[in-house]
């Protein structure tokens, strides 16, 4: 008895591709939003330290510190961030390099609401690519 090899005609195959490449237009933009969200949110890790010492500065005299070095802290950096700088006020800024779709800085305002501290994001990127944290 003689059996027929049996295997996926042609058509077949070209419509497997067809779905695996509409599915793939959908989930790359997707990834790479993502990808940009994850390098933003670096700075956010990078700046605990400086809101934990500008919280602890404001708590002990009252008033904002105006640069790293009242508020006890240096300058921090990462693969994505060129530096955080606390200013004015208190004021938390980070400093973005090599993302090419973030071309704008990261504040991060504190706010005194009946001694609590609250930290509010103050920034022109994007709202995808900021963490829901910022939003």
């Amino acid at each position: 008895m003689k059996k027929n090899q049996q295997g996926f005609t042609l058509i077949e195959l070209m419509i497997v591709i067809a779905i695996i490449a509409i599915l793939m237009a959908y989930a790359l933009p997707a990834y790479k939003d993502y990808t940009i969200r994850t390098k933003v949110g670096e700075g956010l890790t990078l700046a605990s330290a400086s809101k934990t010492a500008v919280t602890e500065y404001y708590q002990s005299t009252g008033s904002w510190p105006t640069t790293n070095a009242l508020a006890g802290v240096s300058s921090a950096n990462g693969n994505n961030v060129d530096s955080t700088a606390v200013g004015a006020n208190g004021v938390i800024t980070v400093v973005y390099s090599g993302i090419d779709e973030v071309t704008d800085n990261l504040l991060l305002v504190p706010t005194d609401v009946s001694g609590s501290i609250r930290w509010n994001c103050s920034t022109s990127i994007a709202s995808k690519y900021v963490p829901a944290s910022c939003r």
